[in-house]
C-alpha cells in the first residue's frame, strides 16, 4: 500500500507522533480507490472476510480510541497532565482478541493493550474506555483501575487484572489461572467466572525470550503432555523489537510453531479483515480443547517504545518512514473507505471527534483529585482487620471432617502426647485443609513422599491428588500456580522446598502476588500461605542451598506477612492466623519453617523432651505480631531472637544466669514481617541490657529492625549487642557452624555487657 508522506516526515527533528497523525489524515484525504456498496451490519466488510461490517466499525473505533489516547499522552505529558507514554500504536489489532473473547475470560495484558481494552469495554453497558483510561493516565485517585497508583490496564467488572511493567512476569500466573479454572470442578469449588472461561495473556516478542516466560511455556507444555487441561491463550504481539533490540526475522514462528504442547496459530494483527478469522480460530480452539494455545499476532511498533524514546537518534529516517507505512490504522482506513462504510469526510469527522473526546477526557481527568497522603497511597497494600482475622483463625473446622482426616476421635492431635515441630506442622496442615475445602497444597515432593522432611506426610492419603499434588521442579511456576488458584477464589498452600530456592522465584511474590491489591486499589487479591523450609544449622545435610539464612529478600516485600515459629504449638496457632489473614484480608503470607528444629525434641540435654509441646486445640490462634516471652519478670538481660535462636538463647540464658547471677528474659519475636515495634519497645523498656540474636546475616538481617525499634523508642542508651551470622554463603559440613551464631557466641556477647 502506498502511503503519502508529508515532506516534513524526512526532517530529523520532526516529532514522529505528529507524523503518524498527519499520515492518517493525508492517507484518507488522498484516497482514490474503488468504493463498493456499503455492506449491511451483518454482511462481510469485504468479500471473503470473516468480519462483518458492524464488527469492523466497532473494532476500528476501538483502534482509533487507542491511537488518540497515545497521541494525547505525548502532548499532555510535557504539560505534566499525564504521566505515562508507553503506547499501543501499531498494536491496535489486539482489539480483535478482546472482541472474540469474553469479559469473563481473565486477562493478563501487555502494556500495549489500548485497543484490547477499548474493545473489551463494549462487553458491559455503561462503561467508558476513554474516561477510565484518561483517569489512569492522569494518576487520578478516581482511576477505577488502580486508584491513581500506576498507569495500568485493568478493570474489575471486565476481569482484567492490573499488571505492572515487569517483563513476562505475568505469564506464570496466567497459566496458573487457566489450570485453576479446570481444577475447580475437581475439588467442588464454585468459580467466580463460567467454567468454560479461558485465561488470556498477552506479551511482546522480546518478552517471549525471558526466563519467566519460558517457565510458563514449559509448564504449559508439561501440563498438556500429561493431558491435563490448561485453557490459556498466550498472545505474542510480535512487533519485531524490544526497546531498541531487534528480534531476528522469523524467530517467534520458528521458536513456537512446532513446540510440543503449545498449539500455534498466526494472525495478521495489522489487518482487521484479514486477521479476524485466524484470531477467531485460535480463541475457539483454546476454549473447545482446553489446551494451551499460542497466538502469534503480527504487529508493528509506531512512535517508539515510549515518549522518551527518540528513535530518530538510533534509527534511520528511511527505516522509520517504512515502519510508519505499516500503520494498521492506514489499513483499517483503506477497508473503511473501500467498503463504502465511510467516505473521506465522514472518516475524518470520526477521527477528529475521537481526538476531541480523548483530549477533553484528559483535561477533565487532570482536574480530578490525586493521591495526596501516604495513608491513601498505602491503604490497599496491606489490609488488616484484627477482630475478623482473630474470629476466623479461632473458628474450628467441621468436627466430623476433622475426625475423618485424622482417622477417628481418639486420634485427634490435641489428644496426643507432646510432639516436635515437624509433626505439629503436619497436623496443623491437616486441620487447615479440613477446615478449608477450597485449599490446595502443592510443591516438589509434597504428595506421596510427604516432603523431603516428611512434614506433609499423610496429606495426600487424606485429600488425594485433586488437592495435594506434586509440581514440576520450578519455583516460579509453583508461585504462579498459587496466584492462579487465588485468583479463582481458592486458598493455595504452596511449598518452596528450601529458602535458597525461593530466591529463584522471588519476583512472583515481590512484583506480582504482593502488589496486586496495591495496583488494583484493593479490587483484586490473591491470598496465599507460602511454606518455606528455611534457615541453617542442619547437621549432615548442608551447604548453602539447604542452609540458607538470608531472609532480606522477604523483609523487603511490601505487604508480605512473614512468620517463623520455633516450636510446634506456635507453628499450629501461627498457621491458623496466616490462613485467616489470607481468607479475610487477602494477604500474601510466608511461613518459614526452621529445618534444624523439625525433629528437635530436647532443649538442655539429650532425652529431656523439653522442646516437644501439646497440640493446640481448635479455637486457639496466635495474634499477628504477638511474641512469646520466657521469664517475663527477668530484667538483667533481655535477649531478642527467633527461630533457631530461641532454644539456643534459652540454653545460653541458663549459663549466663549461673555465671553472672543475672535474671535473663528470652523474647521470641515469632513474627518477622512486619516487626511489632511496640512489642519490642515494651520488652526493651524494662531491660538493663539487650542482646539481639539473629541467625541471619549481619547485613539486612532481622536484628537491624529490632535495634531500630529499640533506638526509635528512645532506649538507645541501654547497653546493647548483636550476635549475628557472617556475611557469607554457608559452607558444607562442620564449617557451616563457623558462619552461624551459637550458644557460646551468645554467652560471650553477654559477658561483654557485664
Amino acid at each position: 500500500m502506498s502511503v503519502p508522506q508529508p515532506i516534513a516526515a524526512r526532517h530529523k527533528g520532526f516529532n514522529r507522533a505528529e507524523i503518524v497523525d498527519q499520515n492518517f489524515a493525508e492517507f484518507v484525504r488522498s484516497w482514490q480507490g474503488d468504493v463498493a456498496r456499503a455492506p449491511r451490519d451483518d454482511e462481510p466488510v469485504l468479500p471473503g472476510s470473516g468480519l462483518d461490517a458492524r464488527g469492523f466499525r466497532e473494532l476500528f473505533e476501538s483502534q482509533l480510541i487507542s491511537r488518540h489516547l497515545d497521541l494525547m499522552a505525548r502532548v499532555l505529558r510535557v504539560q505534566n497532565k499525564v504521566f505515562y507514554t508507553i503506547g499501543s500504536s501499531g498494536h491496535e489489532g489486539n482489539a480483535m482478541v478482546a472482541r472474540l473473547t469474553r469479559h469473563t475470560d481473565p486477562a493478563f495484558l501487555h502494556y500495549r493493550s489500548g485497543g484490547f481494552m477499548a474493545e473489551r469495554f463494549r462487553k458491559l453497558p455503561g462503561m467508558d474506555p476513554v474516561m477510565d483510561s484518561a483517569l489512569s493516565f492522569a494518576a487520578s485517585s478516581e482511576d477505577p483501575a488502580s486508584g491513581g497508583r500506576h498507569k495500568v490496564w485493568g478493570s474489575k467488572p471486565l476481569w482484567v487484572l492490573p499488571q505492572t511493567s515487569t517483563i513476562a512476569s505475568h505469564l506464570p500466573k496466567a497459566l496458573g489461572t487457566a489450570i485453576a479454572i479446570e481444577q475447580a470442578a475437581r475439588i467442588g469449588h464454585a468459580l467466580p467466572i463460567p467454567g468454560d472461561a479461558i485465561a488470556v495473556c498477552s506479551f511482546g516478542d522480546a518478552s517471549s525470550n525471558h526466563a519467566t516466560a519460558q517457565t510458563a511455556f514449559n509448564a504449559a507444555a508439561w501440563t498438556a503432555y500429561q493431558k491435563l487441561p490448561a485453557p490459556v491463550l498466550f498472545v505474542c504481539e510480535d512487533n519485531g523489537i524490544g526497546i531498541s533490540v531487534k528480534t531476528p526475522s522469523g524467530w517467534v514462528a520458528s521458536n513456537f510453531r512446532h513446540r510440543p504442547g503449545l498449539d500455534y496459530f498466526y494472525a495478521d494483527g495489522l489487518d482487521l479483515a484479514g486477521g479476524y478469522a485466524d484470531v477467531q480460530r485460535a480463541v475457539e480452539h483454546c476454549r473447545a480443547t482446553r489446551r494451551p494455545t499460542f497466538l502469534h499476532l503480527g504487529t508493528t511498533r509506531i512512535m517508539g517504545h515510549a515518549g522518551t524514546d527518540f528513535e530518530i537518534e538510533w534509527r534511520s529516517v528511511e527505516e522509520l518512514v517504512a515502519l510508519e507505512a505499516t500503520d494498521p490504522l492506514l489499513r483499517s482506513a483503506a477497508i473503511a473507505l473501500a467498503s463504502g462504510l465511510y467516505d473521506r469526510d465522514g472518516l475524518m469527522d470520526l477521527y477528529e471527534s475521537i481526538r476531541k473526546r480523548c483530549f477533553e477526557a484528559a483535561e477533565d481527568a487532570d482536574r480530578r483529585p490525586r493521591l495526596t497522603s501516604l495513608a491513601d497511597v498505602m491503604a490497599p497494600l496491606a489490609p488488616y482487620t484484627p477482630e475478623a482475622v482473630r474470629a476466623e483463625a479461632e473458628r474450628a473446622g467441621d468436627a466430623a471432617e476433622r475426625e475423618r482426616v485424622f482417622g477417628g476421635a481418639e486420634k485427634l492431635p490435641e489428644k496426643q502426647p507432646p510432639r516436635h515441630l515437624a509433626i505439629q506442622i503436619g497436623q496443623a496442615l491437616h486441620d487447615l485443609m479440613a477446615k478449608y475445602p477450597e485449599s490446595l497444597l502443592f510443591g516438589e515432593d509434597v504428595a506421596q513422599k510427604g516432603g523431603v522432611y516428611t512434614v506433609t506426610k499423610g496429606l495426600h492419603k487424606a485429600f488425594r491428588n485433586a488437592r495435594v499434588f506434586n509440581t514440576l521442579l520450578d519455583e516460579t511456576m509453583i508461585l504462579g500456580l498459587a496466584q492462579g488458584y487465588a485468583n479463582m477464589g481458592m486458598l493455595p498452600l504452596p511449598e518452596i522446598q528450601y529458602l535458597a530456592y525461593f530466591h529463584n522465584a522471588c519476583d512472583q511474590i515481590r512484583g506480582e502476588a504482593a502488589s496486586l491489591q496495591f495496583f488494583s486499589n484493593g479490587q483484586y487479591r490473591n491470598p496465599m500461605l507460602m511454606r518455606v523450609a528455611s534457615l541453617g544449622y542442619q547437621r549432615g545435610f548442608g551447604g548453602h542451598f539447604h542452609n540458607d539464612n538470608s531472609i532480606a529478600a522477604l523483609r523487603d516485600i511490601p505487604g508480605l506477612v512473614v512468620g517463623c515459629p520455633s516450636r510446634g504449638d506456635d507453628a499450629a496457632t501461627m498457621l491458623r492466623t496466616l490462613a485467616a489473614l489470607a481468607k479475610v484480608d487477602g494477604r500474601v503470607t510466608a511461613f518459614l519453617e526452621p529445618i534444624a528444629l523439625y525433629m528437635t525434641k530436647d532443649l538442655y540435654e539429650a532425652g529431656d523432651g523439653q522442646w516437644q509441646f501439646g497440640y493446640p486445640a481448635p479455637g486457639e490462634a496466635m495474634p499477628l505480631g504477638e511474641g512469646r516471652v520466657y521469664a517475663e519478670a527477668a530484667d538483667d538481660l533481655v535477649i531478642f531472637t527467633f527461630g533457631n535462636g530461641v532454644p539456643m538463647s534459652l540454653r545460653a540464658a541458663r549459663r549466663i544466669e549461673a555465671a553472672n547471677g543475672w535474671k535473663v528474659r528470652v523474647v521470641d519475636l515469632r513474627w518477622l514481617v512486619p516487626l511489632n515495634d511496640a512489642f519490642i519497645a515494651k520488652q526493651a523498656a524494662s531491660a538493663k541490657r539487650i542482646l539481639v540474636v539473629d541467625e541471619g546475616r549481619k547485613s539486612a538481617g532481622v536484628g537491624e529492625g529490632v535495634i531500630t525499634a529499640v533506638v526509635e523508642a528512645g532506649l538507645g542508651h541501654l547497653p546493647l549487642r548483636r550476635v549475628v551470622g557472617a556475611d557469607t554463603f554457608t559452607p558444607l559440613a562442620g564449617a557451616a557452624f563457623l558462619v552461624l551464631p551459637g550458644d557460646d557466641d551468645i554467652v560471650a556477647a553477654a559477658n561483654t555487657l557485664a
